[in-house]
Order: C-alpha cells, then sequence, then structure tokens
C-alpha cells in the first residue's frame, strides 16, 4: 500500500513539474502546424518548436537543443542581423528585450490573437509580439507593437515583423523576381552560409523587381506535393526585407518586415510604431498544399469580397490607346455587350483639358473630362453604357502627377522631388507628396468626386505606374527618413477613407503589371492585374507563379492582341483566373467572334469552380512543355482542369496526368469544353465516366505534342 501511495506521489509530483513547464510555454497553433515559444529564468522569450503538431502537448515542454531568442534586439549580447534595432532618448544604442506577460483574445470560433510583451529592463520601452491565428487555414500573422515613454523621441533603425528560427540539415529558398512584363519568375537555390537578402528599395512600385514571397524548403527540396516547408509574404505595399541568416551551427533565423534602409524612424513617447503583418503556413505536404491554405486564408481574410462574384470586362486600351471620342466608346460598349461581358472600362486618355491627355506627357493630375473627345462628359457615358445593359468602369493613377499640368502649376509643393537637382522623371511623371494631408484629400478625392457625380460608375482601376528615385518630402522636411514609410502609411489611409465610403466598389489593383501586388493592398482591393505582358505564352509563367500565392478570384487575365497564338489558346489561358477582354472586338472573324461569345457563357457557368475551388498544379511548365493544374470545388462534386501544350521539341511525347483532389469513391464524367465551332475533342477519354480514384491513379491523355495548343476539361460527379 505504502509502494502505491509513494508511486501515486510521485506521478503527482511529476505531473506538476510537467505543468509548471507546460505554464512556462506559449502555443499558438492551428489545424495542423504550431509555434512554440518559452520563457527562461531570465525571463528572455525564446522560440521552442514551430511545424507540424505533436500528438502529445506536454511533449513540447521536453524539447530541448538549440532555442533563439525570439525577436533578438541588437546592443547587447546579439552578433547577428537584428530584428530591433534601437537608440534610447539618453544616446544608449542597445535594447535588452524580457517578457512581461502574454494574453490570448479569441475573436471567433476560428482566429485567436495572442500578445506578448517584452519590456527593456532599464528603459521604458516596451516591444509587443502579435500572432494571429487562423485555424481552419493553417496560417499565422505576426507583427510588433513599439511603444515607449522615455522623455525624448528614439530613433528606430530596425524594426521587423517577425523573426523565426530553423534547424534543418539543409535548406532551399524559392524566390520569385522579374522586372516589367516577366513578373514572377521562380527560382530555387540552396542557402549557404552568411546572409541572403530579399529586398526593394523601390518605394512605390516596390514588386517590380522582387515579389514578396518566398518559400523555405527544410531538410530537402520541396515538390508541389512533398516537402518540408515555410511559404511567406509581407502585408507592405512599399519597401520590404526578407533576410535569410545561416550561422556557423547551421541555425537558420528569418528576418522580415519594412526595408530598413534610407528609413530610420524617430518615435515620439506614447506614439505606437505599429509594423506591417508577416503572414505564413507551414507545410509537411509539398508547396500546392501552402498554396491552397494561402488561397483559403486570403478569399475569407484578406482580400476585398473574396467570396463575391466578379466582373467579366471589355478594356478599351488596346483598341484606341489615348486616341477616342464618344462615338468609337459607345461602339466598343455595344462591342460589350455583343460578346456578353458585364462591364465596359475606360482606360488612360480620358481627362485634361488646359493639358489634354493625348499621351503619357501631360495631363496627368487634371481629374476633369476632356471636353474635345467627351463634350458630355463621364455621366453621357455611364448611361450609354447602361443602355447597351453593361456596366461602366474607369481608369485613374491618383498618385502620379505630369509637369506638363495644372496641378503641377497650381502646386509645385505638392511633389516629391529634390532641392536644387534637376527632375527625375520616369514614364514622364512625378509622384505626389502623399504624407501631406492635403495630398490625401486630393487623391482621395479623384475617387470621391468621380463616385459623387457619376454614382453610376461601377468600376475602377487605380493604377501605379512609376517607382522612387531622387525622392524629397516637401511635407516633411527635416524627417526625410520617414519618406518610404509614411508614403504606405499616408496610402493605407486613403484606402481606408474610400472603403469606409465605398465598401464594396470594385477595384482593380494596378501598378504597369505586378509592380504592386501583396497582401497589405489587396484587403482594400477585389482583384490585381499580374502583368502588362499579355501574351498567354509568356502569361502561363506569370499566371503560375502568382498561383502559388494568391488566389485565381483575384488575377485579372485578359485576352488581347499580344502574341501570335490562337484565339483559343489565349482564352484557354484567360479562364484560369478572372477572365478579361481587351481586343478589338469587331476585327473578329465570324467564327471567332462566336466562340467568344460562347466561351463568356462557358466561363459564367464555370467561373465559381475556379474562383472558389481549391487549386492543385499538376505539371509545370517549369519542368516539362506543358502546364497541366485544375480547381476543384470543396465538396469534390466538380472540377475544372487546363492544359496548355508550350514550344515542344520533335516528336515529343507526353505521359498521361494523374489528377489530384478529386474523392476516389466518386464517378466523374470526363467532357472537355470551350471547344472552337466545328471542332472535336481529339482526348480519348472524352465524354467517358471515371471513378476518382482511376483519375487520380492512371490519369487522362489531355495532352498531345501540338506547339501552343490547349484543352479545358471540366469533371462532374455522378450519382
Amino acid at each position: 500500500m505504502k509502494k502505491l501511495v509513494l508511486t501515486l506521489f510521485i506521478c503527482v509530483c511529476l505531473l506538476f513539474l510537467l505543468q509548471a513547464q507546460e505554464g512556462n510555454l506559449i502555443r499558438i497553433e492551428t489545424r495542423n502546424h504550431i509555434l512554440v515559444y518559452g520563457v527562461t529564468k531570465g525571463q528572455q522569450l525564446q522560440q521552442v518548436y514551430l511545424g507540424e503538431k505533436l500528438a502529445n502537448t506536454a511533449d513540447y515542454a521536453k524539447i530541448t537543443g538549440k532555442k533563439q531568442e525570439a525577436y533578438m534586439p541588437f546592443g547587447m549580447e546579439n552578433v547577428f542581423e537584428p530584428a530591433l534595432r534601437v537608440t534610447h532618448a539618453d544616446g544608449n544604442p542597445s535594447a535588452d528585450l524580457r517578457y512581461i506577460n502574454s494574453e490570448r483574445h479569441t475573436i471567433d470560433a476560428n482566429v485567436t490573437e495572442t500578445m506578448i510583451q517584452l519590456k527593456d529592463p532599464q528603459y521604458p520601452f516596451t516591444t509587443t509580439l502579435h500572432v494571429k491565428a487562423y485555424y481552419q487555414e493553417d496560417v499565422m500573422e505576426q507583427w510588433v507593437e513599439i511603444v515607449h515613454q522615455e522623455k525624448q523621441l528614439i530613433t528606430l533603425y530596425n524594426y521587423a515583423s517577425s523573426m523565426l528560427h530553423f534547424n534543418a540539415t539543409n535548406y532551399w529558398l524559392t524566390q520569385f523576381h522579374g522586372d516589367w512584363a516577366k513578373e514572377m519568375r521562380m527560382e530555387t537555390a540552396p542557402l549557404t552560409a552568411g546572409i541572403k537578402v530579399i529586398d526593394s528599395k523601390l518605394g512605390t512600385r516596390a514588386d517590380e523587381f522582387e515579389a514578396p514571397f518566398f518559400y523555405l524548403s527544410l531538410n530537402t527540396p520541396s515538390t508541389e506535393n512533398t516537402g518540408e516547408l515555410i511559404a511567406g509574404s509581407i502585408g507592405w505595399t512599399g519597401n520590404f526585407k526578407f533576410a535569410f541568416e545561416l550561422d556557423e551551427r547551421h541555425a537558420l533565423r528569418i528576418i522580415s518586415g519594412i526595408n530598413p534602409f534610407a528609413s530610420e524612424y524617430q518615435l515620439n513617447p506614447s506614439e505606437v510604431f505599429k509594423s506591417p503583418s508577416f503572414i505564413f503556413t507551414y507545410s509537411n505536404n509539398g508547396k500546392g498544399q501552402a498554396s491552397r491554405n494561402l488561397h483559403q486564408w486570403a478569399r475569407k481574410y484578406s482580400l476585398l469580397d473574396g467570396d463575391q462574384s466578379r466582373y467579366t470586362l471589355l478594356n478599351n486600351w488596346e483598341s484606341t490607346f489615348f486616341s477616342f471620342n464618344e462615338a468609337k466608346l459607345g461602339q466598343l460598349m455595344g462591342d460589350a455587350s455583343k460578346l456578353g461581358v458585364d462591364l465596359f472600362l475606360l482606360d488612360d486618355g480620358w481627362f485634361g483639358n488646359k493639358h489634354p491627355r493625348n499621351g503619357d506627357t501631360a495631363g496627368l493630375g487634371d481629374w476633369q473630362e476632356n471636353k474635345e473627345k467627351l463634350p458630355n462628359g463621364i455621366g453621357y457615358l455611364v448611361k450609354a453604357a447602361k443602355e447597351q445593359q453593361v456596366k461602366f468602369g474607369i481608369w485613374i493613377e491618383p498618385e502620379m502627377v505630369n509637369p506638363k499640368s495644372e496641378l503641377y502649376e497650381k502646386h509645385p509643393d505638392w511633389i516629391l522631388k529634390l532641392p536644387n537637382r534637376e527632375e527625375l522623371l520616369s514614364r514622364n511623371q512625378l509622384i505626389l507628396d502623399l504624407p501631406n494631408p492635403q495630398v490625401q484629400d486630393f487623391v482621395f478625392g479623384v475617387v470621391d468626386n468621380l463616385m459623387q457625380a457619376h454614382p453610376g460608375i461601377a468600376y475602377i482601376k487605380w493604377d501605379c505606374n512609376r517607382f522612387m528615385t531622387g525622392m524629397f518630402s516637401p511635407y516633411l522636411k527635416k524627417q526625410q527618413s520617414h519618406l518610404y514609410v509614411d508614403y504606405t502609411k499616408a496610402l493605407y489611409a486613403v484606402f481606408e477613407r474610400v472603403r469606409a465610403k465605398y465598401p464594396h466598389l470594385p477595384i482593380m489593383l494596378c501598378s504597369g503589371g505586378g509592380g504592386r501586388i501583396d497582401y497589405g493592398a489587396l484587403k482594400y482591393f477585389n482583384e490585381y492585374w499580374p502583368s502588362d505582358n499579355t501574351d498567354p505564352l509568356e502569361r502561363v509563367f506569370i499566371q503560375w507563379g502568382y498561383s502559388q500565392y494568391l488566389p485565381a478570384i483575384a488575377s485579372c487575365n485578359h485576352i488581347t492582341s499580344w502574341g501570335k497564338e490562337s484565339l483559343k489558346f489565349k482564352t484557354d489561358v484567360a479562364m484560369m483566373g478572372k477572365m478579361g477582354y481587351d481586343l478589338q472586338i469587331a476585327h473578329l472573324s465570324e467564327q471567332e467572334l462566336l466562340f467568344s461569345q460562347q466561351a463568356v457563357k462557358t466561363y459564367k457557368q464555370i467561373s465559381d469552380i475556379i474562383w472558389y475551388g481549391n487549386l492543385y498544379r499538376l505539371v509545370s511548365p517549369y519542368e516539362e512543355n506543358r502546364a497541366v493544374l485544375m480547381y476543384v470545388n470543396n465538396n469534390q462534386t466538380k472540377a475544372i482542369l487546363f492544359n496548355y501544350t508550350l514550344h515542344t521539341r520533335f516528336d515529343e511525347v507526353f505521359t498521361n496526368v494523374k489528377l489530384e483532389g478529386l474523392d476516389a469513391h466518386k464517378n466523374y464524367s470526363v467532357k472537355e469544353i470551350n471547344l472552337y465551332p466545328g471542332s472535336q475533342s481529339a482526348c480519348p477519354e472524352n465524354g467517358k465516366t471515371y471513378s476518382g480514384s482511376y483519375l487520380m491513379k492512371v490519369g487522362l491523355t489531355v495532352s498531345d505534342a501540338t506547339p501552343l495548343s490547349s484543352s479545358v476539361f471540366e469533371l462532374e460527379g455522378m450519382e
């Protein structure tokens, strides 16, 4: 009996000890992964674990080995890249962050927010780490809030949103880079000792060269369906920085946030500096699962009206460029109606009188209708569109100005430009000094004045066609190092005002193509313009890159005159996202028009599967001379498969494509759709029925070796 009591006593003691150890842990979890912090005896916050959840929660307290400070400051013992660097009011250039407390708020059944307060023991300086966990989507957001109560201002030199630590045998980094018309090129390479930096110093149009997305594969290179990885992104529409530092012990830390380059920030007492969110997901099943996690999260939490339908549209740009009048636009509206799309979009060139917008050298900033082109104004066009049974949309670029404009003449003090230097133009334009509240009022007014005068406007395309060079803010005066940060904050302030007054007005996020695409901006926008390059062969790669992070419902894919591929190939490529047209409909042949009209109808019938379904990338254009992908709805009853044959080699033969995401126990009918008038499917499985198991293990013969050919298949579950 005594032995039993002693055994029970020991068990109780061990349980108490284990509970005490667990009490020092802060567990932040989603459905499949978990981030665990621990607090040392010295009150230092450390990252204990990040990865797939363990079966027994008590095991987190047993983790030993390499543990790193969760948010490393500069100036004490840290000799590596810091997350935080500050100079205090007395000139002390160090920080020491110690754990004070933590709390967790339950926002709803799916979302929790954990706040961990860290304070310098010698200074009234506090940094609070925030982690928001989206349980079902397996996504986390991290950011920090910095505040102090020192007697005078302090200076922040580094202020990262997140620092994550990893201990693996090897690391592979996939980054996305490019330039105008060649966005989102994927490149994977192993990380070696030292620091690898992906960053932007462009200010506006900040994503032109480096995109704010990455994959980090752990131990082995990840594939679409295998491998352990982190997919990360920063929600910031300005200069960003990812630093991947691999130390001499083969430990890796990732620091993510605003790029502190030329951006030291002076913080007044009680003023809160809030960093943007670092968004990430963990996957132990390859890149495809990571993408689906982010797509589901974005549609629900970070894309405006991500669960609502989108308009198909016809844009006038390639039909007219800057040269048009009311009669020409009326004809194009009729073409939009004939085609069957929902909306006609009037692009650049509709404004300016003293300096008419007849090219990109004048008029930008003067947002009044050009009386020569549009004598009856925008209201007439809205009415004309309604008579054609289409909606009306319009293009703006409200942050920019041409030197040849009335705005420039009236407000030279509203322009970002260096004193005592020649103006540095790009695309013949300059940038407005958006940190200036008067300029913010003006930019908001561009939207508000249009909507007040013409409430029938149903869509806006918001463009931004240059990045910052040689910038100086007259408004900020001696605080020029705040410019990069404050410009983006001011931009968000304008977006907030627009959305407060027009919460569901569809607005496209455009920046000469993909120069401004991030989750910080997309919460104010319904969709984005991936690239000015609409050649469908190029778009296969561009859209493939964006699909890694952004859902199909947000990607504006237009059928245009770019490229020599067939109209069917162009249409099939555009269908893999939010399809639209920028084409001279009047120049189409009778068969081409018939095909396009039917394609619009087909797209509207299947768009809900593409917009809200789960994406499976089956064959990568980086690995074969074809690209194959499919979308499957949530209950696995319907799927749409896209196949694109690219430039093939002589006598090239393709193997069957094994499908994914289906219910193995369901039967599915296979039907090729979007066929050209008079043509028939060459797929031997067309019109037949197969089990989901067969389709996923044996596959379909969807590809032939005909260069620049394409096909679209609809799969429907049978009762």
